[in-house]
């Protein structure tokens, strides 16, 4: 490649980044899942739309696609709240894994039978449509006001259920005769099992590192993250295991670790996640030859039909019902089974293997995932608000950065009040914060003073806390406690107090001035 082809290369896709962000605001507007958009233009610059450009590397979009969904999981787990996960790790494991069986058994009867593919494509088909979409779960489920459970459980799963999905299509697409079932679960648990040690351990070691270490440069810490998240995929999948679920828990872990200048991080992550997303739609989007796909929209129709009113709705039924999840809740899960790129880019191993009829597959899906998706993800709110689902009055949680000031052995909290906030209107000695932590500016409407211990907080306030290192945790659970429930959190049984609220009383009550105040909205540590 010349510099002159370089040049026309930074053009083409400069233009193709802008006009998908300026995409992401109609598709925000109209309900349309961004990967579709993002698909449309791939299409539209391919060799049968105005661009003309040629593509069939199917190798290359599985090499692009495997990277760019690494990129999408660590941002998926460093969005994922822990209290939100853990009470849903069960189910989500039960949809990740029993529910994957259900649905490719299914699907794949459906498809043998409705269609008269081969059993071997049949599976492949089955199998690679099980994978819920993480890029999709993640973009549609997080604008819709829904009960922690849900969202917990679906991107859980979304997280969780790549693994099993890949081993069994690259076993169904393997030349040679396939192998029995209790093999490939074998298998499937020792690959997970690596992967869950691989993702926890490198977690836990880049976030205790990233938490006592301080580096010359703010940021630094999001790239620090992401290594360490790329590392965990990248061990986990050469000591072969599931680098999908190692890189999706490692991220957990440093997600809900309160690692320093955290806002930072997530908007690099998030910023990385979206250019990850457009690429691989857009990739993807060229290889498919529009043209070839009418012989298979009607076969596409009917398998998607039978993966989304049957397999999806009883592997749900059978793996939810156990843990007593209502019927309403159950529904919802079983039409937010959201697919997207993974199951498209799942569609280029047998093209790479060279499995019979593997174009055909390819298209198959590809139709599937347009329709369905186009189906599904605008109506989702629509169908949360029928079943009563919504969860919109709950309070404004707090988004806590902490930079550490090693000479001094304390934290610099930054903290802005969000509308829907309790904290507003809650006087500044009303915190009641541990001793060691105090208020000590505050913010509004671009005016800056020094709080005096009856200043009344409001909307939109952003305060500067200073906290030393013993009670930093115990500071920031007083904050958040205070930002659910307001100045009473203690005994509203709003939680977050504990040994930290018993210290605040004690040194409001003695020295209100001193411990200033501390909001629950946004805290960041800088």
């Amino acid at each position: 490649m010349t510099v002159h082809h370089l040049n026309q290369l930074l053009l083409v896709c400069s233009l193709v980044l802008l006009v998908a962000v300026a995409a992401v605001r109609i598709s925000s507007r109209s309900g349309l899942p961004s990967l579709l958009v993002y698909l449309g233009i791939g299409v539209a610059i391919g060799q049968d739309g105005i661009g003309d450009i040629r593509f069939d590397n199917a190798e290359l979009t599985q090499v692009i696609g495997y990277a760019a969904l690494v990129v999408i999981l660590t941002e998926g787990g460093l969005g994922t709240k822990w209290k939100e996960a853990k009470p849903a790790l069960p189910a989500a494991s039960a949809l990740a894994l029993a529910g994957v069986a259900v649905s490719v058994g299914v699907t794949a009867a459906g498809a043998h039978y409705l269609t008269g593919l081969e059993w071997r494509q049949a599976l492949i088909i089955g199998a690679v449509v099980s994978s819920t979409d993480a890029a999709a779960v993640f973009s549609v489920l997080r604008r819709i006001p829904l009960p922690a459970r849900i969202t917990g459980t679906l991107e859980a799963e979304s997280g969780f259920n790549d693994a099993p999905v890949v081993i069994l299509v690259v076993a169904f697409s393997t030349a040679g005769p396939m192998e029995h079932w209790y093999v490939l679960l074998g298998e499937i648990a020792l690959e997970l099992a690596i992967g869950a040690a691989i993702g926890l351990a490198v977690g836990w070691l880049g976030a205790w590192g990233l938490r006592h270490v301080a580096l010359p440069a703010s940021g630094l810490y999001p790239i620090a993250v992401m290594a360490i998240a790329v590392t965990a995929y990248a061990t986990g999948a050469l000591a072969h295991g599931s680098g999908f679920l190692a890189v999706y828990l490692a991220s957990m872990v440093m997600g809900n670790a309160k690692l320093p200048h955290w806002p930072a991080t997530r908007g690099f992550a998030d910023g990385l996640g979206w250019i990850a997303q457009i690429g691989m739609f857009v990739l993807l989007g060229l290889l498919v030859t529009p043209h070839e796909l009418g012989d298979d929209i009607l076969p596409a129709l009917l398998i998607g039909l039978v993966l989304t009113m049957v397999a999806r709705p009883l592997s749900v039924v059978l793996c939810l019902t156990p843990f007593r999840v209502p019927w309403q809740e159950q529904t919802l899960m079983s039409w937010a089974g959201l697919r997207g790129a993974v199951p498209i880019i799942l569609a280029t191993i047998p093209m790479v293997e060279g499995v019979d009829g593997s174009r055909r597959i390819f298209n198959i899906v590809f139709v599937l995932v347009v329709v369905y998706t186009l189906v599904q993800g605008p109506t989702l709110p629509w169908l949360a608000r029928k079943l009563r689902l919504g969860s919109g009055s709950e309070a404004a949680d707090l988004g806590i950065e902490s930079a550490p000031l090693e000479r001094l052995r304390g934290h610099l909290l930054s903290v802005a009040i969000p509308d829907g906030s309790r904290m507003n209107g809650v006087e500044v000695t009303e915190l009641r914060l541990p001793a060691g932590a105090a208020v000590t500016l505050v913010v509004r409407d671009g005016t800056s003073f020094v709080p005096l211990p009856t200043t009344l907080l409001r909307y939109g306030d952003e305060l500067l806390v200073v906290a030393t290192d013993p009670v930093r945790d115990a500071a920031e659970e007083r904050l958040r406690a205070v930002g659910r429930g307001g100045k009473l959190a203690g005994w509203l049984g709003t939680g977050g107090e504990k040994d930290g609220e018993r210290s605040g009383k004690k040194t409001g009550e003695r020295n209100g001035e001193k411990n200033g105040e501390k909001n629950g909205v946004d805290v960041r540590s800088g």
